[in-house]
């Protein structure tokens, strides 16, 4: 007796009109018949779940859809890809709450949608509008012709660009040059502790430098760091920084080549020899080792085995300078520090110093300048005038005097040391100490400019510090008059700390005063 026919169900229509593979633009595949599209291209990683943002507000459409979604996936930037993706989603959800909506999506639809959206996201339809047409000239069914005519004729607002720079925006634009120091000094002092470990420290000062985005960090490896003798016998250093969001190439086709200082490169030439050896007996050539690897084993494409993904290396970063709990002395509470932040402080202070959009652009590595006339056309400026009632109110928030307030040299680390007080005849001609240092090794720094924001130093309660915010107040004062407010403000951060301690010394003696009563 023959064993009965197994009769298979047919394949739902879709999925035989769909491919089993995709290529994307940059060697990733995935199976498109599948509600979840989940794969890592390059430097990114790719989420896509078809049936959250499209079954279940437009069942109709998901075979076109996923078409559409189809071509930009294998010619498009996997960013530029996402993007499209949600600006259809959010639409589709939307649609969904109109009555009678129908199997195309029609004018009407686009008209109220057009009128629902809150001005901050006017540029979502911009978006939504080249997805459309893209659409509608492949040629699948979905997208009334109707549509394409309407959204012709529209004026529509793309995305507003540099609000955050222009407003200064304490949460998103560029940072004051206080903010500045603070971090720089916060990422010193963790490093040193052992808070902060040698990757994210050495990837926090390039950020500040260069002002590159994540991806072009993420791209790095040890054999892009190289090291020349010049002419005159001294080491210099050189990092060919991988180019970004050059349409149509690869992450690592283009390259611009940016000099280090000595301290920065020979830190960084040391740690990619480390990263080097490290990855030695894991890849065939090390030399192609990530310079900033994850710490976890990943599957990695092809050409990227250990990278970190561009959101991943940003996320790194964010996490690791959010722990040192920097103050914003414009609003009192802890830094919001993000990678676009210090791209958008380098552009602001190039404009600062008088450089035109050309240099800017090459900085920042546009290929033309029409996105770097913000930095140029409203240049933020620094507050003209700081006076003692300033500093007083601005101390509490800034929190830039890091030390402890003594009482006298007999409570000093280096007690009975005379090499340890901080004397400057320029501000007092008595000679009177304005306090101590409390280390042992040898300091480079300005004294007493540079002691009042580090760690180390112990201003005496006695201390003629009165006599150091005037003198740095009148500084200013005269540099606000012969230079220009940058060169004026270098030490805004020493003249918060100087009032800090000012305060300090004052609430010192009133306690004391409240103890005796």
């Amino acid at each position: 007796m023959s064993s009965p026919a197994v009769i298979k169900s047919p394949a739902p229509l879709d999925l035989l009109q769909l491919p089993a593979t995709v290529t994307t633009r940059d060697g990733a595949t995935f199976d498109p018949r599948l509600d979840l599209w989940s794969y890592r291209e390059a430097l990114q990683n790719v989420y896509i779940d078809i049936q959250r943002s499209i079954a279940d507000f437009a069942p109709d459409l998901v075979l076109p859809a996923k078409k559409a979604l189809i071509w930009y996936a294998m010619n498009r930037s996997p960013g530029h890809f996402s993007t499209m993706h949600s600006r259809l989603a959010h639409f589709l959800k939307f649609r969904s709450s109109l009555p009678d909506v129908g199997t195309e999506i029609r004018s009407t639809d686009i008209i109220n949608y057009k009128a629902w959206l809150p001005e901050n996201q006017a540029w979502y339809l911009s978006s939504l509008s080249g997805f459309l047409k893209r659409w509608h000239r492949l040629g699948y069914r979905g997208v009334h012709e109707d549509v394409v005519r309407l959204l012709d004729s529209l004026t529509l607002s793309g995305v507003r660009k540099g609000a955050a720079v222009s407003s200064m925006d304490p949460l998103k634009g560029p940072l004051t040059n206080v903010e500045v120091e603070a971090v720089q000094d916060a990422i010193h002092a963790a490093y040193a502790d052992g808070t902060m470990d040698e990757r994210d420290y050495l990837l926090s000062i390039l950020f500040m430098a260069l002002g590159c985005r994540s991806i072009q960090f993420a791209s790095l490896k040890v054999c892009d760091l190289r090291l020349e003798a010049t002419d005159q016998g001294d080491q210099a250093y050189f990092l060919s920084i991988p180019r970004a969001k050059q349409r149509g190439q690869m992450s690592r086709t283009l390259f611009k080549e940016r000099a280090l200082t000595p301290q920065l490169g020979s830190a960084l030439y040391e740690y990619a020899d480390r990263v080097r050896q490290e990855y030695s007996e894991l890849l065939t050539d090390p030399s192609q080792a990530p310079l900033f690897p994850q710490k976890r084993a990943k599957q990695c494409p092809a050409g990227f085995e250990y990278h970190m993904t561009a959101a991943s290396l940003g996320d790194a970063l964010t996490a690791a300078l959010s722990k040192l709990g920097v103050i914003s002395e414009r609003t009192g509470e802890e830094l919001n520090i993000s990678p676009v932040r210090f791209r958008r402080t380098l552009g602001t202070r190039a404009a600062q110093e008088g450089h035109g959009e050309l240099v800017i652009a090459e900085l920042l590595d546009h290929n033309d300048t029409q996105n770097v006339g913000v930095y140029t056309a409203s240049t933020p400026e620094i507050a003209n005038r700081i006076d003692r009632a300033i500093a007083m109110t601005m101390a509490p928030l800034a929190q830039a005097f890091k030390g402890i307030v003594i009482r006298d040299e007999s409570q000093a680390t280096r007690h009975g040391d005379s090499s340890s007080r901080i004397v400057d005849l320029r501000i007092d001609r008595s000679a009177s100490p304005m306090g101590s240092c409390g280390q042992y090794s040898f300091c480079a720094f300005n004294a007493p400019v540079a002691c009042y924001t580090c760690s180390s130093f112990e201003p005496w309660l006695d201390g003629p510090h009165e006599a150091v915010l005037n003198h740095l107040i009148e500084r200013r004062e005269q540099l606000l008059a012969t230079t220009d407010q940058r060169l004026a403000s270098v030490n805004d951060r020493t003249i918060y700390a100087v009032a800090e301690v000012i305060q300090l010394c004052e609430a010192f003696r009133a306690s004391e005063v409240g103890a005796h009563e």
